[in-house]
């Protein structure tokens, strides 16, 4: 009960800061963040808002995003949910009757479109959509991951043996009509009808499609994969849209659908499963080469531009090729690369507590969180730590790169790490991990590679990461006033709010740190 009680008082205490439950006109949740479409957005105290407790950090994207961290969110949103509704039918609070007015209407809608016009380019756009086509896929593919990776161990022990098949089927049953959803929600984000998306992806998986010779090749179940299910889903958007136009209403609900899965399922058997299937082979193959004859440098690379590229909104484009990995191979070779970014992050909050003894604001904050932050969950240490103070993000990517070629090393070895799933990292990563040479060894790499990133995080930011002058400005005492500090959420500057989340979190361009 006293758990339900702060949920409820935290989203009690966040909603008259974003405007009351006049203001909100959507509300939704990812792993991390509560995610608010706003009427008017002049009606939100940032200031205020960071300085309640549980907020780590705010970011503007298309959404009004409130960084509340993982477990919290899928706690708060419920709650709030509930207070919306409740203001709705209650009477306009005192200083939100105004939201309804058509000029501060305007003026919010004003606001939202000058800011999605900053980060709408088509490029960033595009990559907003994989994102939210992939990352609705998450949760099953990491439940599945970890069910393979169970039934993995229990065949390896010869335990369970009347089991083992049953665990098989329901760790293979998702991928192998991955195809499927992914065609489900590309029709859905493009602006088509789901269903029809989804049936016209299911002609990839389908067995009968064994009976069909394409550029001079018999096609096989599952040839294009997760490609080619989102290009024939992006096709049949297409010719249902041009149906919608010029076919009669009184046949619409013969002729359309038809007509979808007609077109776009020919094109589909006839020229995108091989195409896709030729990219997602070379998809494979360049990555086996990459870690092969380059592993520690191309990891060292990787590893240490992946939070660059979360602040660009880049790392976007890699979730196609992350499933594409699993598909083809069982497990991803990129990801527990990437993953040592967070690594990196971790010992460079370490860093920061050593190196500002007398700053408990800051390093209260790197105590609480930090546990989230091994876990791979990155935002409460980005938002309350690295990007405020500037350096110690960039001696995180460090940390990152030397964690990421370690694990590259290995890869160019001949030792295999790969990830079963997408989503988590650090520690939490422990479950999915893969590879070519038994799991005690894929676990020993992965386990080396972050502490590799730790170590070299934490010298880095040590030695390198504060200035005399940001050290004279944070090693003091401070309270905890919302213009520097979130009561514990750590230092915020003018940018602070503005910062992308952690590995785990597909983010979006926002803008530089405010102190380097």
């Amino acid at each position: 009960m006293a758990t339900e009680d702060k949920n409820r008082a935290t989203a009690a205490a966040i909603l008259p800061l974003v405007g009351g439950a006049a203001n909100i006109s959507s509300v939704a949740h990812c792993m991390t963040r509560l995610r608010l479409g706003l009427r008017d957005r002049s009606l939100v105290d940032d200031e205020a808002l960071r300085a309640v407790p549980a907020v780590m950090g705010v970011v503007e994207d298309d959404t009004y995003q409130i960084v509340l961290g993982p477990g919290t969110v899928a706690r708060v949103t419920p709650e709030f949910e509930q207070l919306v509704e409740e203001g709705r039918v209650a009477a306009p609070e005192p200083g939100t009757a105004s939201v309804s007015a058509e000029e501060p209407a305007a003026q919010g809608a004003a606001i939202k479109a000058q800011r999605k016009a900053k980060n709408a380019t088509p490029f960033k756009l595009f990559l907003r959509r994989i994102a939210d086509i992939f990352v609705p896929l998450i949760p099953a593919l990491i439940g599945c991951g970890i069910i393979a990776g169970l039934n993995g161990l229990l065949v390896n022990l010869g335990w369970l043996p009347a089991v083992t098949p049953a665990l098989a089927a329901m760790a293979s049953g998702f991928l192998a009509l991955i195809a499927v959803f992914v065609g489900y929600n590309t029709a859905k984000e493009f602006g088509g009808t789901p269903i029809l998306g989804g049936a016209v992806a299911a002609i990839i998986v389908f067995p009968g499609v064994a009976n069909i010779d394409a550029f001079g090749q018999t096609l096989s179940p599952g040839q294009g994969g997760v490609l080619g299910a989102l290009g024939a889903a992006v096709l049949a958007v297409y010719v249902e849209k041009w149906c919608r136009r010029w076919v009669p209403e009184a046949l619409d609900v013969l002729v359309t659908p038809t007509l979808t899965v007609l077109v776009s399922g020919l094109v589909t058997v006839f020229g995108l499963m091989y195409v896709a299937g030729e990219v997602s082979s070379a998809i494979g193959t360049f990555a086996d080469w990459l870690l092969s004859n380059g592993g520690a440098g191309a990891g060292f690379v990787l590893g240490g531009l992946f939070l660059p590229l979360v602040m660009l909104g880049l790392h976007q484009a890699l979730i196609p090729i992350h499933t594409t990995l699993i598909e083809q191979q069982g497990y991803t070779v990129l990801l527990p690369i990437l993953a040592m970014a967070g690594a990196g992050q971790v010992g460079a909050a370490m860093a920061v507590y050593v190196r500002l003894p007398r700053n408990e604001s800051i390093r209260r904050t790197i105590r609480s969180a930090l546990p989230a932050g091994l876990l791979g969950v990155g935002e409460p240490l980005i938002y309350g730590v690295s990007l405020p103070l500037g350096r110690p993000f960039v001696t995180a990517c460090v940390g990152g790169a030397f964690g990421g070629g370690f694990v590259g090393l290995f890869n160019q070895l001949g030792d295999t790490v790969g990830s079963t799933a997408i989503g988590p990292s650090g520690w939490a990563l422990f479950p999915l991990l893969d590879g070519n040479h038994g799991l005690g060894s894929t676990i020993a790499v992965y386990a080396g590679g972050l502490l590799v990133g730790y170590v070299a995080g934490f010298v880095a930011t040590y030695a390198f990461g504060f200035s005399k002058d940001l050290l004279t400005e944070f090693n003091v005492s401070q309270d905890p006033a919302p213009s520097t500090v979130a009561a514990t959420g750590g230092p915020h500057s003018a940018t602070a709010p503005d910062a992308p989340g952690g590995p785990t979190d597909p983010g979006s361009p926002e803008k530089a740190p405010a102190r380097v």
